[in-house]
């Protein structure tokens, strides 16, 4: 997200009104000075550095009249980033700050492993985190942030949450920290997220290892 264009507008009359004002000559002289410093905050010491890297060609270009388009395109090339600012600290640094992605899921594709950020993007990870949900199956992201966001409008935890199982006639189970497993319907997934909670808070001295909610007006719950 640039600056408002007001200030654009400003600056270019500030820069007409002054070249305005000169001969020739003198006009034949003017320099307009270079970027020569990019800050880059938001995201860690490694990757703040790689993006100041990928923009170091700015520092042949004015301050003034930077191309925001391709600005725009480097700065979103970075799977980490979800949003950005940029401030023109004039005459020459360019401040670019960084709110990175955060990451909702994890899951192995062809041996590789993937975090998938709130931002809908993929970034590859040596490392299986413990704080989020491991996928398994050939999921759609689109897939994915429609139970998210189904699990978000109710009161069941999604950080309580170990892993996701999806399948191929586009159903959902869930399997809990604690190890209850939840086998949901294709469809009315809320309402029976809302029953399965009703359940939990009325059986909480029963040890119920299994919740199968995928017949309508159907509970099978296994302990």
């Amino acid at each position: 997200m640039l600056q408002k264009k007001s200030k654009k507008i400003t600056l270019y009359l500030f820069i007409f009104l002054i070249i305005g004002t000169l001969n020739n000559k003198n006009l034949n002289n003017i320099k307009l000075p270079k970027v020569n410093q990019i800050i880059v905050s938001g995201l860690n010491v490694k990757n703040n550095l790689e993006l100041m890297n990928n923009l170091n060609y700015l520092k042949f270009d004015s301050l003034f009249f930077l191309n925001e388009i391709k600005l725009t395109e480097i700065i979103t090339t970075n799977n980490l980033v979800e949003e950005y600012s940029v401030f023109k600290k004039y005459p020459s640094t360019l401040d670019i700050k960084i709110k990175q992605t955060k990451f909702l899921a994890q899951f192995k594709k062809n041996g590789i492993n993937f975090l998938l950020g709130s931002n809908g993007r993929l970034t590859k990870t040596p490392d299986i985190k413990k704080n989020i949900p491991f996928i398994f199956g050939d999921f759609k992201t689109k897939s994915f942030f429609e139970l998210k966001k189904i699990i978000d409008e109710t009161d069941l935890d999604f950080y309580e949450i170990k892993n996701l199982y999806f399948f191929r006639s586009g159903r959902w189970d869930i399997e809990t920290v604690s190890g209850l497993l939840i086998k949901l319907p294709k469809k009315n997934i809320k309402s029976s997220l809302n029953l399965f909670i009703d359940i939990l808070e009325n059986n909480i001295q029963e040890k119920i290892s299994k919740i199968d909610l995928r017949q309508y007006n159907q509970i099978i719950i296994n302990e």
